[in-house]
């Protein structure tokens, strides 16, 4: 938190470049001083100690603007510039004045000193008084505080509340007063005058008491919907790439909402791509979907095919049925001695074990780690076995459904 106290002290490192003052408070802060001299060759010597950065950091305090400028010693000379700060009656007049006038009250936000202040926070001939310890006798200011006066007009230029702060007031105390005089204005103009938005009375925010629960969750949808639909434009992403991303963020968003998991977690390049692949099944595969298996299996070092087996895999089971679809593995005897007589009863045939998997001619049951069961098919004559139905943990029910 700033206090009053924290906001009425501000040191500039470095002052805008430049000597000649821009803004009219800029140039009226010069003229204070130059009014006031007789010597134009120590106001000469003082813009040049200004333009070849004679002039140190500035410290500005209510009522003095400080600074160290070098001058033929080596060691720099304190320099002050010096301006009386208002009394709390006159700053209450100043206020006032800002508070009733939108205009001039909007200037000072845009970090413009307002024309009606023109001739109560500027400094008029003579108010500003220079200070230096250089050895220098003559009538003031001498070149050191010319110097100053000409780096503190930038500074004024690029923040006016330099010039409210020599007159007593830091910025965000001034702020914060003006905000409660702006209030008071704006009741005294309208009183009894509701406001022009929605709320509630401090009162009854404040005021203790049990807060109603929260309402239940909605539940989740069924499924994603369709991606919105994306035009075709030269200069834009591919829209075939941003249909994919789309309906995957939502896939993924509603794993989710659902399972409090992410699908992508831990999987690999190869398991991620069969995951995306799995969302296009390969029947009636349209343009954008073969482009999008071909990409992926050229980016994992696979064919096209490999992609579709385990897209299709996927599609049955997950990571659980890919793992069945590509890792073989030698389970306990208990399942296969089960298994067997089983199927032999249901009348599905002899099936000839070989590690996890049971086959009979065009169908094959393969054992997940998971303990399910998982059917595929293949062509007569043929060991190119394709995953279908779905997995159960009863090897008869897998095979037939």
């Amino acid at each position: 938190m700033i206090t009053a106290r924290d906001d009425r002290r501000r040191t500039f490192d470095a002052v805008p470049a430049g000597v000649e003052a821009e803004s009219w408070w800029g140039r009226a802060w010069v003229s204070a001083l130059e009014e006031t001299s007789r010597d134009p060759a120590r106001l000469a010597r003082g813009r040049a100690y200004a333009v070849e950065g004679h002039v140190e950091a500035v410290t500005v305090t209510p009522g003095r603007l400080v600074a160290y400028v070098r001058g033929s010693r080596a060691r720099p000379y304190r320099t002050e510039l010096a301006l009386s700060p208002f009394p709390d009656s006159v700053w209450s007049e100043v206020l006032e004045e800002l508070a009733a006038d939108p205009g001039a009250l909007a200037a000072l936000l845009e970090r413009e000193v307002p024309q009606s202040l023109a001739g109560t926070v500027m400094p008029g001939p003579g108010e500003l008084l220079p200070r230096c310890s250089c050895p220098d006798t003559g009538r003031p200011p001498c070149k050191h505080a010319a110097a100053l006066c000409y780096r503190a007009a930038r500074l004024l230029d690029e923040d006016p509340f330099v010039a409210l702060l020599l007159r007593g007031r830091g910025e965000r105390e001034l702020l914060d007063e003006l905000t409660r005089r702006s209030a008071a204005h704006a009741v005294r103009e309208r009183p009894g005058a509701a406001p022009g938005f929605p709320g509630v009375p401090a009162r009854a925010v404040l005021a203790r008491g049990v807060l109603p629960p929260l309402p239940a969750p909605q539940a989740p949808p069924a499924a994603t919907g369709l991606p919105p639909a994306y035009p075709a434009d030269p200069a834009a992403p591919d829209p075939l790439a941003l249909e994919q991303l789309a309906t995957d963020a939502a896939a993924r968003a509603l794993a989710l909402l659902t399972t409090g998991e992410d699908p992508l977690a831990g999987l690999s390049l190869w398991q991620d791509a069969v995951r995306l692949a799995s969302a296009h099944p390969t029947a009636g595969l349209t343009g954008a979907a073969r482009t999008l298996y071909r990409d992926l299996a050229r980016a994992t070092g696979r064919t096209p095919t490999d992609l579709a087996r385990a897209a299709a895999a996927w599609r049955q089971g997950g990571l659980p049925a890919l793992a069945a679809l590509e890792e073989p593995w030698d389970p306990p005897a208990g399942p296969f001695d089960r298994a067997r007589p089983a199927l032999l009863a249901a009348s599905q045939g002899a099936f000839r074990p070989d590690r996890n998997r049971l086959t009979a001619r065009t169908r094959q049951l393969r054992l997940g780690r998971d303990g399910l069961w998982y059917a595929y098919e293949s062509r007569p004559g043929s060991d190119d076995w394709w995953p279908t139905g779905t997995p159960s943990a009863d090897p008869v029910s897998a095979l037939l459904g």
